[in-house]
């Protein structure tokens, strides 16, 4: 999101450094959902509009709510889409909020996806339903995982393990495994701390 400037080396989108890219034309490309959503004291329609700067349609609000496997919950609360959701969400439990954050991230159709940490502080049960709606959104998308679950990340064409800083290890999760090396034995310490 360009937020910070790299201390060293460089980030590029399509051979082009991000820091000469026009700021607003690149948020306009990406997508964020993050580990504690922020949703105004709103209607649950506002929150996803607003990803969109509050210009989504109806059917577009609808279609991203479905995608985001939130489009039954929300029709199940006596306003609907009118539902004022609180400050910071307050009415809405851990996965509906995400949910909601993640309709508003897709809303507007990014090219990019940023998922930092994005099902880290639900339960079992929410992290199934938002980690299957965050599946179902990442096709055709680029989307890069920040996270320590290894469920949320086994499936991606490309792991990168930073430690330090530093990426130490890049690949699919199989020849990550095989290779032996930092990921595997993260990927141990994770099987065995979930077995006991």
């Amino acid at each position: 999101m360009i937020f910070y400037d790299p201390d060293s080396g460089q980030i590029t989108l399509d051979g082009t450094e991000i820091k000469n890219l026009q700021l607003k034309w690149f948020r306009k490309q990406m997508g964020l959902v993050s580990q504690e959503p922020i949703l105004f004291n709103d209607t649950i329609r506002a929150n996803i509009a607003y990803g969109k700067g509050g210009d989504a349609t109806e059917a577009e609000i609808i279609a991203a709510a479905e995608l985001a496997n939130a489009h039954k919950f929300i029709s199940s609360l006596q306003q609907g889409y009118d539902t004022v959701v609180g400050e910071r969400g307050i009415q809405l439990s851990g996965g509906q909020k995400q949910r909601v954050a993640i309709a508003r991230a897709i809303v507007k159709s990014p090219k990019i996806l940023l998922l930092d940490e994005a099902t880290s502080a639900l339960d079992a049960e929410s992290e199934r339903v938002v980690q299957d709606a965050l599946d179902r959104v990442r096709v055709d998308k680029t989307t890069i995982v920040v996270a320590h679950r290894l469920s949320t990340i086994k499936d991606a064409d490309s792991i990168a393990v930073v430690e330090h800083g530093v990426i130490a290890e890049q690949g699919k999760h199989d020849t990550l495994i095989n290779k032996g090396g930092i990921y595997a034995s993260l990927v141990g310490l994770h099987t065995a701390h979930a077995s006991s």
